[in-house]
């Protein structure tokens, strides 16, 4: 009796595409002005680094004296709470290795983190690399500045 099923046999090596956009933000401690001009570049210099040493892209990195925010593509081997973790905890490390004893600095606790498409992924670099603009101009997106539900409106 002659069989029905159909056997597809895949000659070629497939290859998995994944694109997972992400808009992460996350402040220092109590929101106090700690991410000074003298700092910032190092600790966006680590952040990068640490979130390429665990296979993502960044697309951008910018912020404010009081938080941080990152565009990239996540890596399909790490987790997003794994990321987080390495990029706040060497660049706080890095940080207070930089402005010594005689000074602060922490990260606060919790972040956010937004997934975006291709089409918000260009608005979102936009927005993140005109930072300082955006909030010297007022023009800031509520949703895109909070970090944690403590910075949600009530």
């Amino acid at each position: 009796m002659k069989s029905n099923r159909i056997i597809v046999r895949n000659t070629r090596r497939g290859r998995n595409r994944v694109s997972v956009g992400l808009h992460v933000i996350w402040t220092t401690q109590q929101r106090r002005a700690l991410v000074t001009p003298d700092l910032e570049r190092d600790i966006y210099r680590c952040i990068r680094g640490e979130a390429e040493k665990l296979g993502c892209r960044v697309l951008a990195i910018n912020g404010m004296p009081d938080h941080v925010h990152v565009i990239l593509y996540l890596s399909v081997t790490t987790s997003i709470s794994n990321l987080l973790k390495q990029m706040k905890g060497v660049s706080s490390s890095l940080a207070r290795n930089l402005v010594g004893t005689d000074q602060f600095f922490q990260w606060a606790d919790g972040y956010a983190v937004f997934s975006l498409s291709q089409v918000h992924r260009r608005n979102a670099i936009a927005y993140v690399d005109r930072q300082k603009e955006h909030h010297a101009d007022q023009t800031t997106r509520t949703t895109w500045e909070q970090s944690t539900e403590d910075d949600l409106p009530n």
